[in-house]
């Protein structure tokens, strides 16, 4: 029993961590594409790609 509660302890902390750092990422603008500077399309950002 006490090995299934620090593996759930463990697989939360790194579930939180993950999702924290997202979190964090999101407020500081930083995406996964490398930003909206150099953006061709990936809209995480929220940003209007002009139509051709």
């Amino acid at each position: 029993m006490i090995p299934t509660i620090i593996i759930s302890i463990i697989i939360a902390a790194v579930f939180f961590a993950i999702v924290g750092k997202g979190i964090y990422n999101r407020k500081h603008h930083k995406s996964g594409c490398g930003g909206c500077s150099g953006c061709g399309g990936c809209h995480s950002c929220g940003a209007k790609i002009p139509q051709k």
